[in-house]
């Protein structure tokens, strides 16, 4: 069985430049940015790219190397949303745009549905996935248990010009909301989640994946509505693969009807054309 690659479609402020000797080059917006990544065991495709960069992440410092007029913040566009990119401690810039792939989907489900559509994105970080499907029409209840995160998002959502009433911020663990909605006998239309391997909730309590994701996934099903449209699953840097995470979302779905889709994230980068897994998803749509 061959495993499925989705690649997002091109962007004008986004490029994966080349990859080699651990670590990836991309474009954000006007500036070329090197950062680690531990699954590029190979050699770069074109060291000529790798000249003037703007900023790097030295692993032996554990922080980042910039050019003086180099800032650690700024503002890329994708479609009509505007998102803050920003040199973080943990290697990240705070967008994964590999991710696009599920934003059009997002989009494209939210369209067709032709009803209001309420959905609930949990382990939200900075809101990429929300912001698309407001953008195509949706409300939707954000969760993340970092309020650092949840600040981001509602940056990113000021920036885009996204209504204050279409999005209910919610600072919490994941677990503990879903089981609380599920008492209080609320519905979602849809439901996208990108739970870390690893993680602890505002009052400290940790999330290991393998151990917490099957319950938290049943519990969702519950917030289901009668006729729902979709649940996205992603998932970085988890033991787990892909065809695993298809078979616990189809099992949780089997009583649903509809399909369910799974496969690996990636990046085609300029140099060679080489891809880049970057994680693995699962999809239950109803058509």
């Amino acid at each position: 069985m061959q495993i499925p690659v989705l690649l997002p479609s091109p962007r004008s402020e986004y490029e994966l430049l080349d990859t080699g000797e651990g670590m990836r080059l991309e474009w954000f917006g006007k500036y070329k940015i090197a950062r680690p990544d531990p699954s590029i065991l190979w050699s770069a495709g074109n060291k000529q790219l790798w000249e003037n960069i703007d900023a790097y992440f030295d692993e032996k410092s554990n922080s980042w190397q910039l050019k003086k007029d180099m800032p650690r913040s700024w503002i890329i566009s994708y479609k009509k949303l505007k998102f803050k990119v920003q040199l973080t401690p943990f290697k990240h810039l705070g967008i994964f745009p590999e991710q696009a792939t599920n934003w059009e989907l997002i989009d494209q489900q939210i369209r067709s549905a032709q009803q209001d559509v309420k959905l609930l994105n949990l382990f939200g970080y900075t809101g990429a996935a929300t912001l698309a499907a407001v953008s195509a029409g949706a409300w939707v209840t954000h969760v993340d248990a970092s309020k650092p995160s949840l600040n981001w998002a509602h940056e990113n959502a000021n920036l885009s010009k996204i209504p204050e009433d279409r999005i209910r911020w919610i600072l919490d663990d994941a677990r503990k909301f879903v089981s609380r909605e599920v008492k209080r006998g609320n519905k979602y239309d849809g439901i996208i989640m990108d739970p870390p391997v690893f993680g602890h909730s505002p009052e400290g309590k940790a999330w290991r994946f393998n151990e917490d994701f099957p319950e938290l996934l049943q519990d969702c099903i519950k917030l289901l509505t009668p006729k729902p449209l979709f649940i996205i699953i992603n998932a970085y840097a988890v033991t787990l693969s892909a065809l695993a995470l298809k078979n616990t979302l189809a099992s949780a779905t089997s009583n649903l009807g509809g399909h369910v889709s799974f496969g690996e994230l990636g990046l085609q980068e300029r140099s060679l054309g080489r891809t880049l897994s970057t994680g693995i998803f699962a999809r239950w749509e109803s058509l």
